[in-house]
């Protein structure tokens, strides 16, 4: 059964919130249904192929303040902006008359923008009475501290939404882990399984860790000789899997938020001068900041933008560096490398501690803290390389698959 779907979606810090986005609504494109994608976050410049893009006038956040939405520019928005958005919104759904509308993140988080994703609901409901709302989720939340709060996310779920697509396998880290279900909610769940880019399906216009397509060289006097290393990675499969050259890759998405790592990593590769190390800078850190990088390389570390073929160095490396990011951690699972995960936890963010945590847990990762330093992440590096690959994982990658079934029953069961 074809449906109309329109997919709301605003990432404020990063990039993961609108990967995300992007993969499901190309799922249910693929599964035949006519989809249409609204991103009210920073633009990424990439190109939709099966379904409809729409970009909003964008917000964003300026690193964990995500009470103070900001411009393009940099400068607070403004409600006229705000209202735009939201009149942008409404007229999508008054085109459209959707079958279903999918919020993402919405009603767990964007508090901020719930004007704009409630009178979406309205208007879609009033063009078409027998639309489903859903929301669609992460593995991991970041609950509110206030009971009211708690309470206003599990009325709006009982009253206005139809279910919740959780993307994630309950077996590895069930929603509870991180946001207390309530009997209103727990009986909407849905999970679909993690929405992971696979080697046979490759998705060409997703970012992949703060990926850029015009990435410059790297630096360090021995740059050019772990470049040849590094372009050795990029060679067939069977040739690139073999770690010949030990590079350690170290990741950090799309976001500022990075920075930290990066410079610990640098930190610890001048106390191992033995060790390649190859570090890949999300477009998020700025061109003053990626410079600033570059300068303080040791002659072991390669410098240089994210690139495209992400998923093939992370294959063919002998140790992966990277924060505990949604899609971080399924391409560490897909890969199957050793991994040392150093998450994200500034301001009351938990929600890549829980996800490290968890997979430190299956013996798929191992967690190390930034502010353990340089000597840390260094001795944690050597003890994780003795240790060697992981054990195959075993979660629920195929949420794609599954975000299409379970759409399918829900247009099947809609009255």
């Amino acid at each position: 059964m074809s449906a109309r779907i329109l997919v709301a979606v605003t990432h404020l810090l990063g990039i993961g919130h609108l990967v995300r986005a992007r993969q499901l609504a190309r799922a249910l494109a693929g599964a035949g249904h006519e989809v249409t994608l609204a991103s009210g976050g920073m633009p990424d410049g990439k190109a939709a192929a099966d379904y409809r893009f729409v970009q909003l006038p964008p917000v964003r956040t300026q690193g964990t303040d995500f009470r103070n939405l900001l411009d393009e520019d940099g400068r607070a928005a403004t409600p006229e902006r705000l209202a735009a958005r939201c009149e942008q919104l409404v007229a999508l759904a008054r085109e459209l008359s959707p079958d279903i509308v999918v919020t993402e993140h919405f009603p767990f988080g964007r508090r901020q923008l719930a004007s704009e994703f409630l009178a979406l609901i309205a208007a879609a409901r009033d063009a078409n009475p027998d639309a489903l709302v859903l929301s669609s989720i992460r593995d991991v939340l970041v609950a509110p501290q206030r009971p009211d709060r708690l309470a206003e996310t599990a009325e709006r779920i009982a009253s206005l939404f139809d279910a919740v697509l959780v993307h994630g396998d309950p077996g590895v880290l069930p929603l509870e882990a991180s946001w207390p279900v309530t009997p209103e909610i727990a009986g909407k769940l849905i999970y679909t399984g993690y929405l992971a880019t696979s080697a046979q399906c490759p998705h060409p216009e997703e970012p992949r860790s703060g990926v850029s397509k015009d990435a410059p060289e790297g630096t360090g006097a021995s740059a050019s000789i772990l470049r040849d290393a590094i372009s050795d990675e990029m060679a067939p499969q069977d040739e690139g899997l073999k770690n010949a050259d030990g590079t350690i890759l170290v990741s950090g998405g799309g976001s500022a938020a990075a920075l930290p790592l990066f410079e610990t990593a640098l930190a610890a590769a001048r106390l191992m001068p033995q060790r390649p190390f190859h570090l890949l800078i999300g477009r998020g850190v700025s061109e003053a900041d990626f410079a600033t990088l570059r300068q303080s390389a040791p002659d072991n570390a390669v410098v240089e933008r994210a690139r495209p073929d992400f998923p093939g160095l992370l294959a063919g490396c002998a140790l992966s560096i990277s924060q505990a990011g949604y899609n971080t951690a399924l391409d560490l699972l897909q890969a199957g490398r050793p991994a040392l995960l150093v998450p994200f936890d500034a301001g009351n963010e938990t929600e890549q501690a829980l996800r490290a945590a968890a997979l430190e847990r299956a013996g798929l990762a191992h967690v190390v803290k930034l502010a353990d330093g340089a000597q840390a992440l260094a001795a944690a590096i050597e003890t994780t390389l003795v240790q060697g690959v992981p054990p195959a994982a075993t979660a629920d990658l195929d949420g794609a698959a599954g975000t299409v079934a379970a759409i399918a029953k829900l247009l099947a069961d809609r009255p």
